[in-house]
């Protein structure tokens, strides 16, 4: 049963892997990994000397401390609360209700942002300016400061209601014995929350944040690129749509193979650097 999934890993995450040769080379198309020539460190030094690697960099480090302190807790919010629903049946409407965002593409949720925030006829935008008593109309796509709100708001639209199917599943993993006998012992709902349900999932707590600090440099490319444009490039730019820029636009195949590089490592040392910060506050790592 093993065998299709390693064949998938092999094919397809470890075989390509062989391409990441030409972020030493000045690759060209015509003469191959073989005949393309070696340069080292090259891209990497002109990576981290140029001009756009502090912008890149900040940029993408905020939008990974917007999502970890708005997006990150929201799964687990919103299935503690589930996890308090009494009614079988209304709990099962919330749930198909809430899963719905995940299995719309990035261009739809685009599109439903547009038609809210339009500054033409966003229903939305149309509402806050009524409320702020008229005046001149705000294009919120196209403000700079608006940029990363809307990204914040459409993860939490999106990826809220499905991750929280796993704490949903550590939730009902725990033993009702517990509950009874913090009752038992005069336990309100609050003391029964602090003291039987969070120490029940905060295991899986722990793995969830060690495995999405891999991931703080890299963002949603389909949602980042389709919310940017010439007004708030400023602050969308980001490394995985440099990477675009650079690779495909501009064709710098080993300039983009550097960044992309970089991007990699530097999740396997947070993944390592988390998992041991884990270990060190008591609790089980990944690994």
């Amino acid at each position: 049963m093993l065998i299709p999934g390693l064949v998938y890993f092999a094919l397809f995450k470890y075989l390509p892997m062989y391409g990441l040769t030409i972020a030493f080379q000045d690759f060209v198309p015509f003469l191959g990994y073989s005949g393309s020539p070696w340069v080292g460190f090259k891209h990497f030094e002109n990576l981290f000397t140029g001009p756009d690697f502090g912008r890149l960099l900040f940029n993408t480090l905020f939008l990974a401390l917007l999502t970890a302190v708005f997006v990150f807790p929201a799964p687990i919010i919103v299935a503690l609360l589930l996890n308090e629903l009494r009614i079988g049946v209304y709990k099962r409407f919330v749930q198909s209700l809430i899963y719905i965002p995940h299995f719309l593409s990035w261009t739809i949720v685009f599109s439903l942002t547009y038609l809210l925030f339009s500054v033409d006829f966003g229903l939305v935008a149309g509402w806050i300016h009524s409320l702020t008593g008229g005046g001149a109309k705000v294009d919120y796509l196209a403000q700079p400061e608006w940029f990363r709100p809307l990204v914040i708001l459409q993860l939490l639209w999106k990826t809220s209601g499905w991750g929280t199917i796993i704490y949903l599943a550590a939730l009902a993993g725990v033993d009702p014995n517990l509950y009874e006998a913090a009752r038992m012992d005069g336990a309100g709902r609050r003391r029964q929350f602090w003291h039987v349900t969070l120490p029940a999932i905060r295991p899986t707590i722990v793995v969830m944040a060690i495995l999405t600090s891999g991931n703080l440099l890299d963002q949603s490319f389909e949602q980042i690129w389709l919310l940017t444009n010439s007004l708030n490039r400023s602050v969308a730019d980001v490394f995985d749509t440099f990477v675009y820029y650079v690779g495909v636009q501009q064709g710098g195949y080993s300039y983009a193979t550097a960044v992309g590089l970089f991007k990699g490592v530097a999740g396997v040392i947070l993944i390592f650097g988390c998992n041991w910060l884990a270990k060190r506050l008591g609790q089980r790592g990944l690994f």
